[in-house]
């Protein structure tokens, strides 16, 4: 691996058409306290690993205004505004937070519409270049929820629309109300449960962003053997694996840690070769 990571070394992915980002980006909800509630207990450990990311080449990074809740964003925006040009910032509604490690759907059109405004409010931003549902609400029609980010991107406050935590059936309802950007599901070596989903974005050109893209992979025979081979950690060669997957996977791993931003960045430059990447595929049959 070249001794300067740069996410570059990945290639690049389009989302909805109109914004070029590398394909290796940033999760920020580490960036908040115990439980993804309250702030960082070192804030300004957490805001050197956002100048890391984006010094090597990081150009998308995906939040939501329940880390923390707003806590994420916030740090984002006082870290990083005025942002680079290249920069896409991603972020989610539809979740609320009660108290830590308690997450709850809430998908009614007037809670979403608040979230946005309140996460463009706290991110220094007029239009949000992708705004994903964080998790539809079994109590709300899929419809109505969508409908909500419908009306924001026509009034120029949400550019792209994403979804998040969903099945294929929502994915294909989805799209016949909208262009749908992105999906996010979680999605790693061990976990394949998305494994669907992922050739449904192949085929569609949906850019998938798999949460919880590292989580577990030290305890996968073919992960732990090829890690060995190369001299790197197993959690980069499940970053290297997803690149492989598929070319509309955009992996976001999340650290509140410069020198793991270092390490997760450097994984672009980690080739594996084609046995070494289907026995980690070949997990999932």
């Amino acid at each position: 691996m070249s001794e300067q990571p740069s996410a570059a070394n990945a290639g690049t992915i389009s989302i909805g058409g109109d914004l070029t980002v590398n394909r290796m980006g940033f999760g920020a909800m580490r960036l908040t306290g115990q439980g993804i509630w309250g702030p960082p207990p070192d804030e300004e450990r957490a805001k050197a690993a956002l100048r890391r990311a984006v010094e090597l080449g990081v150009n998308f990074i995906d939040t939501a205004d329940s880390y923390g809740p707003d806590v994420s964003e916030t740090l984002i925006a006082e870290t990083l505004h005025p942002y680079p040009d290249d920069i896409v910032i991603a972020t989610k509604g539809g979740l609320v937070r009660p108290g830590p490690g308690n997450w709850q759907a809430n998908g009614r059109p007037e809670h979403l519409r608040a979230a946005c405004e309140g996460s463009l409010r706290r991110l220094k931003l007029e239009q949000m270049p992708l705004y994903q549902l964080h998790r539809p609400d079994r109590r709300v029609p899929l419809a109505e929820s969508l409908g909500a980010l419908i009306e924001l991107k026509n009034e120029g406050k949400i550019r792209h629309i994403g979804l998040s935590n969903v099945s294929e059936p929502q994915i294909r309802a989805a799209q016949e109300l909208t262009a749908i950007a992105s999906v996010q599901n979680r999605y790693n070596a061990e976990d394949r449960g998305s494994e669907s989903i992922v050739d449904l974005c192949d085929q569609e050109k949906i850019v998938f962003v798999p949460w919880a893209p590292i989580q577990d992979c030290d305890r996968l025979a073919p992960v732990l053997s090829a890690a060995s081979t190369h001299g790197v950690t197993s959690r980069q060669i499940a970053l290297a694996w997803l690149l492989t997957r598929s070319n509309q996977i955009l992996p976001i791993p999340g650290t509140g840690s410069a020198g793991h931003v270092t390490e997760n960045v450097a994984a672009t430059s980690i080739q594996l070769s084609n046995l070494e990447a289907n026995a980690i595929t070949e997990l999932a049959s």
